[in-house]
């Protein structure tokens, strides 16, 4: 009798009390351990590495059970695993920390027991020998699933091959873990730079020294450290990692070493939004690390006081002034990024405090005092309060100010006229952006006519590519015209643009209307102008395109 490769599913699924939960689990763990050990001939110590971290495929198979019973619950478990073997690849693929969700496109195809793969449990078992935690070989399989399909001895050559670069086994794994390509044979170049470069990195710049004087040699430890040397590696387009890090005089060692990863990838995403390059970013956090916490500690500041303290003229100032009021006021630090892009001077501000001038924005911070908010801002902040839908109102303000607009009066009056969530407006603003409109001229748009970001994502690529492709327009019109988003494409845009185009057709007309005169015009002012080119103009008009 062939053995059925799906489990069989009884019509009612147990549901367990809260109070057994924990029972079940363990119980349960322990079922699939003896099941892995004693039916499946699978070493004691992996099957309990499978079963304990596997509660996914755990709980999906308690539940199959027809009813929980705290006293049979362990007998009635083993007898279905007798008569109901498991997919061992659901179990093993969840115990080495790979989520669920991408099991269909990783399980072997007819594939049911480790007994029909001549590698994948040997692979496994290698590299937990060697010093790899069980639940993190999932990196390894995702990134570098060839590994699994080597036999051991070829991994345990390899292994050991780079272990002659100087590194001890901890070492290894967390290189391994955070540069999974390291296994790839076809890198052979870029693989012997990496390690060259982190040979100098852990024994000349003093890495490993630091992680040994502090206590903390274990696998995670070298997981967590190689991962944030791989954010740099990344950064710096795979090359020169050593150089990077460890040259002026060592600086960027002790921002790898005493900054964690989550803090450094704040900080990555934060400068890179000033449109920066990535090699650039990483230069400027490796060699100031004051930047890493100036970010966290920085208060509101004023804007005209930071270009000012940054070396702009008066006369640009007054430019800001008189054409940027929507960013004016105090800024968060967070915002900061976009306040820039707002007043299109990104790059300039970054070109200000890369290449080792970052101690221009460390000074602007020590010296920036207490800022008062604008009295018109606060006034306006306490009727937000005090109205029927604060929190949504305030997340609509502070998608402006995430966009780049300052606390100020100005902004606050663009507010009453944005409609919708804060997430739908932000939406609508990226897309516009997706569909080449500039981040400041974007911003200056929107203090225009702020209901351009009433309408949604679909209505207004419809519009632009009509603009576009149709009537042969630059996106520059839609900076002096932002209205034109606001009018319907079917019964507006549409008619009045190929109602012109048919009066030049046919030489009634050589005058050519801006966009504005054509979509704008009122009705009554548009036959009227009809009337003036010919008289019959108005009646085919209303006959052939009017709506």
């Amino acid at each position: 009798m062939s053995l059925h490769r799906h489990v069989c599913r009884t019509s009612k699924p147990s549901k367990i009390p809260w109070k057994y939960k924990q029972f079940a689990i363990a119980q349960g763990q322990k079922s699939v351990t003896d099941y892995l050990h004693a039916t499946r001939c699978i070493p004691y110590a992996f099957a309990d590495q499978i079963s304990k971290n596997s509660n996914n495929a755990l709980m999906n198979l308690i539940t199959k059970l027809s009813a929980f019973s705290p006293v049979h619950y362990p007998h009635n478990l083993n007898k279905f695993l007798r008569y109901n073997p498991i997919n061992e690849f659901e179990f093993f693929f969840e115990s080495i920390g790979i989520h669920p969700s991408k099991f269909p496109s990783l399980f072997p195809q007819n594939k049911f027991f480790f007994s029909e793969d001549e590698t994948l449990l040997d692979t496994a078992s290698v590299l937990s020998e060697f010093g790899f935690p069980w639940d993190k070989l999932g990196v390894l399989y995702e990134e570098s699933g060839w590994v699994f399909k080597w036999g051991a001895s070829e991994l345990k050559d390899r292994l050991c091959g780079f272990k002659g670069y100087g590194f001890c086994n901890v070492q290894v794994v967390g290189i391994c873990l955070a540069f999974p390509f390291v296994f790839d044979g076809q890198k052979g170049a870029e693989v012997e730079a990496l390690f060259s470069d982190l040979r100098l990195l852990f024994g000349k710049f003093g890495l490993a020294e630091r992680v040994e004087e502090k206590g903390n040699n274990g696998v995670d430890d070298w997981v967590g450290l190689c991962r944030k040397i791989r954010l740099f590696y990344d950064l710096n387009g795979g090359k020169n990692i050593g150089e990077l890090i460890g040259g002026n005089n060592g600086i960027g060692v002790g921002v790898v070493f005493e900054h964690g990863e989550e803090e450094l990838v704040q900080a990555i995403e934060y400068f890179c939004r000033f449109g920066a390059k990535k090699e650039e970013v990483a230069r400027l956090i490796v060699n100031g690390p004051e930047l890493l916490e100036l970010v966290l500690k920085m208060g509101n500041f004023n804007v005209l006081k930071l270009l000012k303290h940054f070396g702009m003229n008066s006369n640009d100032l007054d430019i800001v002034k008189r054409d940027y009021a929507h960013v004016l006021g105090t800024v968060k630090p967070c915002n900061l990024p976009n306040v820039m892009r707002a007043l299109g001077l990104h790059e300039w501000f970054f070109e200000k405090i890369k290449d080792g001038n970052h101690s221009l924005l460390v000074s602007f911070v020590a010296n920036n005092g207490k800022v008062d908010r604008v009295k018109g801002y606060l006034s306006f902040l306490k009727a937000i309060e005090v109205s029927k839908t604060p929190i949504h109102k305030m997340s609509k303000l502070n998608f402006l100010h995430g966009i780049g607009f300052g606390e100020n009066a100005l902004t606050m009056y663009i507010l009453s006229y944005m409609h919708g969530t804060s997430d739908q407006l932000q939406k609508r603003f990226d897309c516009l952006l997706h569909l080449g409109i500039e981040f400041s001229k974007l911003c200056k748009m929107i203090t225009v006519h702020p209901k351009i970001l009433s309408q949604n994502p679909e209505s207004l690529e419809q519009k632009i590519n009509f603009l576009c492709q149709e009537m042969g327009q630059s996106l520059e019109i839609l900076v002096t015209f932002p209205s034109f988003l606001c009018f319907d494409l079917e019964n507006r845009i549409k008619p009045r643009y190929r109602f012109h185009m048919w009066l030049m057709e046919k030489g009634l007309s050589s005058k050519r209307y801006s966009i504005a005169s054509m979509v704008a015009t009122s009705n009554r002012t548009l036959v009227s102008r009809a009337f003036k080119i010919h008289p019959a103009a108005p009646k085919h008009w209303f006959e052939q395109f009017y709506p």
